[in-house]
């Protein structure tokens, strides 16, 4: 099953794009206010269409995808290791300090993409 999964309310701050990728699915989720781009885990979905679960996203090695993902002009593509390393927030400004004082991200995906209203 191909689907698109657009966030438009508060939460999340990402859309997904869910794919039948090799045996398994995968979501490629986009943050909605920056070209940036993972691979990770399809979040399950209600029967009225809502996300069952707001906890941290898992990312998902798929070298092949991302390879081909990064190939898109202008989007930026982030890895598991890349996801799953510290968040530095001078790297990335457009990060509001008060919801990372608030939140407390363990890593740079959940700073990235995350359930915070």
């Amino acid at each position: 099953m191909d689907e698109f999964r657009l966030s438009l309310g508060v939460t999340p701050n990402f859309h997904q794009g869910v794919i039948a990728y090799r045996e398994s699915t995968v979501a490629v989720v986009c943050r909605r206010d920056s070209p940036t781009l993972a691979v990770a885990e399809p979040r399950p979905i209600d029967l009225a269409g809502g996300v069952r679960e707001s906890g941290p996203l898992a990312f998902l090695e798929t070298p092949t995808l991302a390879t081909v993902l990064a190939e898109m002009p202008g989007f930026r593509v982030l890895l598991p290791s890349e996801l799953k390393g510290p968040f530095d927030a001078t790297a990335w400004p457009d990060i509001d300090p008060q919801d990372v004082t608030y939140w407390r991200p363990r890593d740079l995906g959940e700073a990235l993409f995350n359930y915070w209203d």
